[in-house]
C-alpha cells in the first residue's frame, strides 16, 4: 500500500482529536481543545494518508513525542536518537497494522531528519503497542513512573 506523509493540516487535526480509542486506550484521546489542536498544528506532526487520502494516522518527532518525566529521569540525553510518537486510526487498531504504520514513520524521519535510531515512549499497560514494537526491532531500556502510570522507554538502533 503506498501512503503519503506530510505536515499536519487543521482539517486533519480536527479529525484526529475526535477519534475515540476504546478503553484501556482511552487514555490516548484528545481532549478536543485549542491546546491540543495547536500542538498538533504547530508542533512537530506529521499525518499519513492512504492513496484514496484517507487519513491512517499521525506521527510526531523530537521533543513533542518526550513525556516530561522522562526528561527529568535523564531518559532523553542521548541525542544519537529521534524521538519518535505516533497514533493510528482508532478503526485500524488491533488488527496488525501496526508493524507495517511504524516503519513509515521511521522511513520518514530517515529521509528527512538523517535519523537511523529512534526512542519511544509508551505506557506499560499498552500491551498492543509494546508487541508491535518489539515486532519492529525496539528494545526496552527503561521504566519511570508519573502518578499511578507506568512508562516503558524503548529505543530502536537502526538497521543491523
Amino acid at each position: 500500500m503506498k501512503v503519503k506523509v506530510r505536515r499536519m493540516t487543521e482539517m486533519e487535526a480536527l479529525k484526529i482529536l475526535v477519534w475515540q480509542y476504546a478503553p484501556p486506550y482511552s487514555w490516548y484521546n484528545f481532549e478536543k481543545n485549542e491546546s491540543d489542536f495547536k500542538a498538533l498544528v504547530e508542533d512537530d506532526y506529521y499525518c499519513v494518508l492512504s492513496e484514496t487520502g484517507k487519513l491512517i494516522g499521525f506521527f510526531c518527532y523530537g521533543e513533542v513525542a518526550q513525556v516530561s518525566a522522562g526528561l527529568e529521569g535523564g531518559f532523553y540525553r542521548d541525542s544519537s536518537y529521534l524521538d519518535i510518537g505516533l497514533g493510528m486510526n482508532p478503526l485500524l487498531c488491533g488488527k496488525g497494522y501496526g508493524v507495517h504504520f511504524l516503519p513509515i514513520g521511521m522511513e520518514y524521519a530517515k529521509r528527512h531528519f538523517s535519523f537511523s535510531k529512534f526512542r519511544l515512549t509508551v505506557a506499560s499497560f499498552n500491551y498492543r503497542a509494546i508487541k508491535t514494537y518489539l515486532r519492529v526491532g525496539f528494545k526496552e531500556c527503561g521504566r519511570f513512573l508519573v502518578g499511578k502510570y507506568e512508562f516503558i522507554v524503548m529505543i530502536y538502533e537502526g538497521d543491523s
